[in-house]
């Protein structure tokens, strides 16, 4: 709650993804990716980590026409985030998973997830 009276709504509390004891927000790190100008549509999501718990993978739709690398997509979201919170990995798809409403189907990408193979970015 901010001290003019306004409640920020961070994050759907199954979507925070908890890192080596730090909440990361999903929202936070999408909304940073995005911001990227190849970048169409962005879901962060979790992945088991054996050292950190959990850590953030970045599933990235990029414009049509447009191109970007995993470095690149690594070092826009760098600019704004603390490290603890760039993903570790950034997969590239063709469409994100939504239901009719046009929200982000998260845990059909986090299975997915659990079954690709990961494209490191530290």
């Amino acid at each position: 709650m901010h001290s003019n009276g306004y409640v920020e709504v961070k994050d759907r509390a199954k979507d925070i993804i908890i890192s080596g004891g730090e909440n990361i927000s999903s929202i936070e790190v999408e909304n940073s990716i995005a911001s990227h100008p190849s970048v169409a549509d962005v879901a962060v999501v979790a992945f088991p980590h054996e050292t950190w718990g959990e850590r953030p993978e970045a599933c990235v739709l990029l414009h049509e026409g447009h191109c970007a690398t995993v470095e690149e997509i690594s070092t826009h979201a760098r600019l704004t985030l603390a490290r603890f919170k760039v993903p570790d990995s950034v997969v590239f798809v063709d469409a994100l998973p939504r239901t009719a409403t046009g929200k982000v189907v998260k845990a059909s990408l986090r299975a997915l997830s659990l079954q690709s193979s990961r494209v490191s970015t530290l």
